[in-house]
């Protein structure tokens, strides 16, 4: 999230402001990636695109955008829209920021929880074993 610098109150991601960015297509926006994320626009610019349409469509109707696509790379176009990303037990409501361009959509929706431990169970310990289970 080092990639965009904060200029006066102009927001820039590689030189570029956000108006700029929303200008270009998904595979001229790759190229201001890193390799990782450019390798994967590149050999799915198509799913990527097929996902703003759906989306575009469905902020239209004022209906929540839900996906199980964690992997799909954040690019311009997602900026302040809310989506839902599915963790695996429900939807998690995810606010794209600039800050956000280039990662992954699963890397704002946490899989896993903080483990909060209880008391121990009933036989769990030598000295409730002696217990009854009723």
């Amino acid at each position: 999230m080092a990639n965009v610098v904060v200029s006066g109150k102009e927001k820039l991601y590689r030189g570029k402001n956000i108006e700029e960015l929303r200008k270009l297509d998904v595979r001229e926006f790759s190229k201001f990636l890193k390799s990782r994320q450019r390798r994967f626009v590149m050999r799915n610019f198509n799913v990527i695109e097929n996902f703003i349409k759906i989306s575009e469509k469905k902020i239209k109707e004022e209906k929540a955008i839900k996906t199980h696509s964690r992997e799909i790379v954040i690019v311009p176009a997602f900026v302040d829209w809310t989506i839902h990303v599915y963790n695996g037990k429900e939807f998690v409501p995810v606010k794209i920021l600039m800050e956000m361009l280039g990662h992954r959509l699963g890397e704002f929706a946490i899989t896993r929880k903080n483990v909060k431990h209880g008391a121990a169970g009933v036989g769990a310990t030598k000295s409730s074993s002696a217990l009854s289970v009723k």
